[in-house]
């Protein structure tokens, strides 16, 4: 079972700059894919961006592209959305979620992901 914790959430004015942090609790983190979506308040939850088990491969939603960026961590055990250039239609409550796959794929299927993190609360204000 793994446990992953997101933290790094708050209040930011629009145009300002967030990292988000994700502590995986698997000693075989490096065999999961990772991933983060977002869900706002009336809308279902969407994907934001998903990078590989090895952090090679990376993808973004339109919406974030060239604003956001995931990376995975030196500990091995932690994965981060740093965002820039925020928007007050970035304002979510923010999921890391994990799946495990081959080495170097990587999922940006919801369904698809095994576990999930409580969430952390974004708010952009304009």
């Amino acid at each position: 079972q793994v446990q992953l914790v997101e933290s790094g959430g708050g209040l930011v004015e629009a145009g300002g700059s967030l990292r988000l942090s994700c502590a995986a609790s698997e000693r075989t983190y490096n065999n999961y894919a990772m991933g983060w979506f977002r869900q706002a308040p009336g809308k279902e939850r969407e994907f934001v961006a998903a990078i590989s088990t090895h952090g090679v491969g990376k993808y973004y939603a339109d919406s974030v592209r060239g604003r956001f960026t995931i990376s995975r961590g030196d500990a091995r055990n932690t994965v981060f959305l740093q965002m820039i250039s925020l928007k007050p239609e970035d304002t979510a409550v923010y999921y890391c979620a994990a799946v495990s796959l081959a080495v170097e794929d990587m999922c940006l299927m919801e369904p698809l992901y095994d576990y999930w993190g409580q969430g952390t609360q974004v708010t952009v204000s304009s």
